[in-house]
């Protein structure tokens, strides 16, 4: 990389120890939840839609987003509501006992609980068998673990 010196100043990359000392003083970015959709959304008339970072919270380790602070503020009130069940994985994928990725646009709202899947057949397999869904819970605590940063 060329970086143009400016007037009476040699051109270097990449900042120097200030710039370093700079980014080592930044806090740590927590993963954006959902992909920035916005959790509560799932549960009203034609959601899911994105959220805004105006309207941003952490919770578990992760920023979540908001479309408006009502929604914002009614997750505050009730997190585990309307955070996805499994960590937002697949179900399919964590009755095999494996952590496997979700989409957030192919979701199911069952027992009045979002679950996420990888894709619509996953979706359409799991609400033929619903026993996929009670292995799944079952196996979650096992694999938590594998994917949460220890406390402190």
């Amino acid at each position: 990389m060329i970086i143009a010196a400016a007037a009476g100043r040699p051109a270097r990359a990449g900042g120097g120890p200030e710039a370093e000392e700079r980014l080592r003083r930044l806090p740590a970015l927590a993963p954006l939840a959902l992909h920035g959709y916005d959790a509560v959304s799932y549960f009203l008339p034609g959601g899911p839609v994105a959220g805004l970072p105006a309207h941003e919270v952490a919770w578990a380790g992760r920023s979540w987003r908001f479309a408006k602070g009502a929604n914002r503020e009614a997750f505050r009130r009730d997190p585990e509501i309307y955070a996805p069940r499994l960590g937002g994985h697949d179900p399919v994928g964590v009755a095999q006992g494996r952590i496997v990725d979700a989409d957030p646009l192919v979701f199911a709202i069952l027992d009045a609980r979002l679950y996420l899947f990888r894709d619509a057949q996953r979706r359409a397999r799991a609400l033929a068998e619903p026993e996929i869904l009670g292995r799944a819970e079952a196996g979650w605590p096992a694999l938590r673990p594998l994917i949460e940063d220890p406390p402190g």
